[in-house]
């Protein structure tokens, strides 16, 4: 299996080791010569057509014919035309009889990308096609035959529009046969600076440049950028480094010039995620953590004051100094919070005049914490769990979850 999936890297100009990547392979390979329908998953820009093409490449259609349609890019008024043709007369414009997709590609593969998108009366058309291989022409009554193997795309959660009655439920399933998941570029780290470095000697051989260079800074900087917009956005970046850059040895510091967002979008990551809901876990327990950084700079003001009131010096002043340094980002910020929390004791103002040093106890868990937040949401939105979670910043999705596990619909 291993020589295969390097055979098919090799063919289709796949590069990438990463675990998640090959499974996705694996997985292609083994469907390929079935007729199952297929289901690819993933965000925009990780390369869904290509496991399209290595469906059809590896399965005994391969001499058929093979189209991609878009299916976020077709007027809704004209997309059962696209699919499924028209007969004349059928509508403004149908001066002649036409051959739809289904027709024209009978015998082959037709990939629909984006199909999510399709309206639900198409999707009716689509689920007749799939069950019984039957469809008719718009404005006409005759129903025809068609032998096409269905490969599907999307980069939304079908799960959602279900739920919101967006997409049909027994068409997930039909064309869920076979699950494939194509996994972003920030769950594969091992293959980022590879892929940089095969386009950015593309781009140089392209445009007759010296190739390019990266310090070992600037390789964790790639590594560590969120690349929200995939393979896609890695070879823009590279293509902008290989004509932009003056020298071809690139710093760290060269590179931010052509990712500038990198140090708001590169917070500390908990490593492991492999899907959004983890994600939108991470920023909710940095919302917490904000949250008591800014209850405890305002305790620590407040005693600050009460100190100097009674002409004292307390070390809360060293506390209100350290959080209002400009030179404290998040990535220090965080850290640092967790030793004073365990280590520094608030000074209490007593009715003598006289302060004392005293030990409150105080739940510093992320549960609890998460638990007060969440609570105090759904109390704002008065039982709202979608603007809940929109205001919390995570998915409803996950807040279900978690209203769940912490029994809070009780």
């Amino acid at each position: 299996m291993a020589d295969e999936i390097q055979s098919i890297k090799q063919r289709f100009g796949i590069i990438g080791n990463a675990p998640e990547l090959n499974y996705a392979l694996s997985i292609a390979s083994r469907v390929a010569p079935t007729n199952l329908t297929v289901l690819i998953t993933g965000e925009s820009g990780v390369g869904k057509e290509i496991f399209s093409q290595i469906i059809h490449q590896f399965s005994t259609r391969k001499h058929g014919p093979f189209i991609a349609v878009n299916c976020g890019a077709i007027p809704e008024g004209t997309i059962d035309s696209e699919l499924f043709g028209h007969v004349k007369g059928s509508f403004t414009n149908a001066l002649d009889d036409r051959k739809g997709y289904f027709e024209t590609v009978t015998g082959g593969t037709i990939f629909l990308d984006e199909v999510g998108e399709l309206p639900l009366g198409t999707q009716a058309r689509l689920l007749r096609v799939l069950e019984s291989g039957e469809f008719i022409r718009v404005g006409s009554s005759k129903t025809q035959k068609t032998d096409v193997r269905v490969v599907a795309a999307t980069n939304v959660d079908l799960h959602k529009l279900i739920s919101e009655g967006k997409f049909r439920e027994d068409l997930f399933y039909r064309l869920n046969t076979v699950p494939i998941t194509v996994p972003s570029l920030r769950e594969r780290k091992e293959d980022i600076f590879l892929l940089f470095r095969k386009f950015t000697s593309d781009f140089s051989e392209k445009y007759r440049t010296p190739s390019i260079i990266l310090d070992a800074e600037a390789v964790e900087l790639l590594k560590n950028y969120t690349w929200p917009g995939n393979i896609r956005e890695l070879k823009n970046i590279a293509e902008q480094v290989s004509v932009l850059s003056t020298d071809k040895q690139v710093t760290a510091e060269d590179l931010l010039h052509f990712i500038p967002h990198t140090r708001q979008q590169t917070l500390p990551m908990i490593t492991g995620g492999k899907n959004g809901s983890e994600i939108s876990e991470r920023e909710l327990l940095y919302k917490v953590l904000f949250d008591m950084k800014k209850d405890l700079n305002d305790l620590k003001q407040f005693v600050l004051h009460m100190a100097e009131a009674n002409q004292l010096k307390t070390d809360a002043a060293v506390g209100s100094e350290f959080f209002e340094s400009p030179h404290n980002d998040l990535q220090t910020i965080i850290p640092q919070m967790s030793t004073e929390l365990h280590t520094k004791q608030p000074v209490v103002i007593n009715h003598s005049g006289t302060h004392a040093h005293e030990l409150v106890e105080e739940s510093l868990s992320l549960i609890d914490k998460e638990k007060e937040l969440i609570t105090k949401a759904l109390n704002k939105h008065k039982g709202k769990r979608k603007d809940a979670a929109l205001d919390l910043g995570i998915s409803e999705r996950t807040l279900y979850r978690k209203i769940k596990e912490y029994n809070l619909d009780e």
